[in-house]
Parts: structure tokens; sequence; C-alpha cells
């Protein structure tokens, strides 16, 4: 372990330095987290009441922020199951930083958990050994153990790869490639398990389907890969590190079948809900077409349905698809009609119109906005704390200092070996 304290240096040196955009860039998301704190703060002090939440609507922005990055975060394995087990060997670069966004994800996700709780010193209830989990039997609990096992799991398997490439050790894969296997499996199970968060509550008939599962995974794999997309196409862009061709015209593949099962989804749940309306499906109504004059999310959920609509259509199209012009705008679009669709379409109709039939809106107040930001903030600033020094290490422009042989070593090596080389004599024979 001689090497950690030169690795640590280093990932820190890397992290610090870098040109006038990089600061820039790191200047601003350190401005959007303090925002961010400030606002939370004010949400400490005053309590939830200070955001559009309410005995009737008791999950909000966070929530829904919370259901689409758990999606993101399982999107990794969508990459670690071509480069490592199907050895697809595109995507071998594009690994490391598919489990940094997973990563900072998953750290975004639990931040949302904290601002929700209201009071995080009523945190320590979820914490394995020390407060009351009701594990197996609590969903919650197993929500929990998912999603820090895989916050462990993407925070090991790299960190051991890029201490043996620092110190200049082929990584064994015995020791990796078991808990790569475990990751790819882990990746559904956080999704999964998030979802039957939802689908096990028959109260809220708007949840309570079992297609909701698969939906889960069908839009986590099209909004990361989408997000994976745009940031490998950065990457190549403005670092010497290679990303092939290949592996964005795959992951493009990818995105464009993922949209298109999550496009036959969303169709299978309007027709169940709309075909033949039932009293259950007020939710849907609410969401699609507003009820009693409250139509908040009409506007939004009809936004998100054409720019998916569009998006998808235009990734089926092979000269947009194979065209960066046109593939990162429509990457983002994508991207930005799922986290619609998922989070505000999801969550909140939910709990709209009450199980009593009360109809109460939700609007996020200037708090919830400025704490959603922040975090967003956050977990852009570890991703690039993570790209940031993870790069020269995989290039190959950082390495233990250890490796290098001593000067005086260094200055004697040369002339023994030409001295070697002359007293050699060929070998003669009669």
């Amino acid at each position: 372990m001689r090497h950690l304290g030169p690795f640590a240096r280093t990932a820190l040196r890397s992290a610090t330095t870098g040109g006038g955009h990089y600061h820039l860039w790191m200047g601003a998301l350190t401005v959007l987290m303090l925002t961010g704190a400030y606002c939370y703060s004010l949400q400490l002090r005053h309590g939830l009441g200070v955001t559009g939440m309410s005995d009737h609507v008791s999950w909000g922005l966070y929530i829904s922020n919370f259901t689409f990055l758990v999606g993101l975060a399982a999107a990794a394995m969508m990459l670690v199951l071509p480069a490592y087990i199907l050895e697809q060997v595109d995507f071998g670069r594009a690994v490391l930083l598919a489990e940094g966004v997973a990563v900072a994800a998953l750290v975004m996700c639990l931040a949302f958990v904290v601002v929700d709780i209201g009071n995080p010193l009523g945190g320590w209830h979820l914490m394995p050994g020390l407060g009351y989990l009701n594990w197996p039997r609590s969903l919650l609990a197993w929500d929990v153990l998912v999603l820090n096992g895989y916050l462990a799991l993407n925070l090991a398997i790299p960190f051991y790869l890029l201490y043996n490439r620092f110190a200049g050790h082929p990584p064994a894969k015995s020791k990796y490639l078991p808990w790569m296997y475990i990751s790819v499996m882990w990746a559904v199970s956080i999704h999964l398990v998030t979802a039957f968060l939802l689908a096990g509550l028959p109260a809220r008939p708007f949840w309570n389907s079992a297609l909701l599962g698969p939906r889960f995974l069908a839009s986590a794999f099209t909004a990361g890969p989408a997000f994976m997309i745009l940031l490998l196409w950065f990457v190549k862009r403005n670092t010497p590190y290679p990303i092939s061709e290949g592996a964005l015209s795959k992951l493009a593949l990818i995105t464009t079948v993922a949209a298109q099962i999550n496009l036959v989804m969303l169709l299978s749940e309007l027709f169940y809900e709309f075909y033949w309306p039932t009293h259950h499906g007020i939710h849907a109504v609410y969401l699609y077409f507003g009820l009693d004059g409250h139509h908040a999310l009409v506007p939004f959920i009809w936004t998100a349905v054409s720019l998916n609509v569009l998006a998808t259509a235009a990734l089926m199209t092979h000269s947009v698809r194979r065209n960066y012009r046109w593939l990162m705008p429509t990457c983002a679009v994508l991207f930005f009609a799922i986290w619609v669709e998922k989070g505000l379409g999801l969550v909140i109709p939910g709990f709209i119109p009450s199980p009593l039939g009360e109809i109460v809106e939700y609007t996020p107040t200037l708090v919830e906005l400025g704490v959603t930001i922040g975090i967003w903030a956050m977990g852009l600033f570890v991703l690039t704390v993570l790209v940031r020094v993870a790069l020269p290490i995989e290039l190959g422009e950082a390495r233990s200092p250890y490796l290098e042989a001593p000067p005086a070593e260094r200055a004697v090596r040369p002339r023994a070996t030409r001295a070697r080389h002359e007293d050699v004599r060929p070998f003669r024979t009669r």
C-alpha cells in the first residue's frame, strides 16, 4: 500500500488543477451548491412548510428526482455488461466513466432522500445496524440496502482498477470480474426495488401496476445511455482520451431500442387507463387532461410525451443517429423528456386526487427549486472530479513515483550495459 499516498496526492492535484474553463465550471457549480445549502438551511429552520408539499402531496420534487436518478445510476450496467461480460472492446474505455456517472447519481439519490426526510437527525433510522430497518419486511429497508450496496460496488471496483494502473500492476481479473457480474445484477435490483416501493401501495392505483417495474427499467435504459453519449462526446472532443466511434454508435443504437420499448410501455399504460376508463384511472385523467379545473401538470406531461416521440423518431433515422450534430441535441431532448415523464409525471399524480377524492395541487417553491439545483450541482461536481482523476491515470500520464528507478541507478545502468556487451565473446566451435 505504499502507493496509496502518492495516489491520493495525484488525485488531489488532478482535481484542483486545470485551465480557465475548468475552474469557471467548478466555480459555477460551487456557487449553485452554496445556494442550495442556503435554501436547505431555510428548510431546516422553518420545516417542510416552506416547500410545496402538504398532507395530501407528501412526495414532490425531491422524490421525483430520486426516482429518475436511480434509473440513471442503474444505466451504468449498459456499458459494464458489453465491456466485461460480452467482451466488447469498444466499450472498454467508457466503463470507468459510466461508473463515475453511477456514483454521482447515487450521491444525488441519497441527498434527495435526506432533504425529503425533513429532519436529517432521523436518518440514523435508515442505517443498517443502528436504526430499525424492519428488514426484510419493509421495502424501504431493501431500497436502503441496495442503493448503498451499489454505491459501494461502484466505488470499490474503479478504485481497484485505477490504483493498480497507477501502481504499475496489472489488475487481476479474479479480484474484480466477479464483482462486475454482481454489479450488473445489482443495477437491475436497485431500480426494481424502487419501482416496487410505488407499485406495492394498493391505495394509490396510479402506481399499483405490474408494468411499473419494467417501465422503470425501460426509461432508465433510455435516459442513462443518452446521458452517457453526451458525456463521452464531450470527453472525446475536449481531451486526448480515446473514445471509439463504435462505442458511441452502439450506445446510440441501445438508446434507440430502449426508447422504442419505453414508448410501447407508455402506450400500453394509456390504453389500459383510457380504453375502458374506471374510477381508478382518475389520476391519469388529472395528469393528461386535468380534473375539475385543475390542470397544473397537463402542459408538462404533453410536452414530455411529444419530445419523447420526436426524439425517438429522430433516433430511428439513420442519418440523424450517425451525425453528431443531430445526435447530441436529440439525446439531450430525450433525457429531459424522460426526466419530466419519470419524475413529475409519475410521482405527483399518484397523490392527486387523494383517496378521499380531494384535489390539492402541488407547485414546488423557490426553496425546493434551490435545493434541487444545489443537489444536481453537487452531482455534476462529483462526476467532474471523478473524471478528472481517472483520465490521467488511464492515459498513463499519472504514475506512482516508486515505479521510477533512482537517479544514481539510471546514470550507471547504460554504462554497465555497454560494458557487459563489450565483454561478450562469440561462442566458437571447432
